[in-house]
């Protein structure tokens, strides 16, 4: 379980260095990231959502966040799937990205 919890980490710690490229925020504290599970063998499966389905990093986010993670030693396979359900609302942003981006 430590294993599990210390790659959660590392999972999240690599995420946290994507950026939005439209946004000056990553797409953790943007609240695009519904789940991160971590499955046997270090299996990573990661799901997400965009701020639109017209988002101009539709592709490029996503590969970009399979590329962080797979960087990391020991990581088995990576699945970064999205969705649109439930649609991204502003109010899923942490409060550190709102008040970066003028919403507090």
């Amino acid at each position: 379980m430590a294993e599990e919890k210390d790659l959660k980490e590392k999972v999240l710690a690599a995420i946290k260095m994507v950026y939005d490229p439209e946004i000056p925020v990553d797409v953790y504290e943007l609240g695009l990231i519904y789940e991160i599970n971590i499955f046997p063998v270090n299996n990573v499966y990661v799901l997400m959502t965009l701020t639109s389905p017209a988002c101009p990093s539709a592709e490029a986010l996503p590969e970009e966040i399979k590329q962080k993670i797979e960087e990391i030693e020991g990581v088995g396979k990576v699945d970064v799937e999205v969705t649109f359900d439930p649609p991204y609302e502003t109010d899923m942003m942490s409060e550190a990205a709102k008040l970066e981006l003028g919403f507090m």
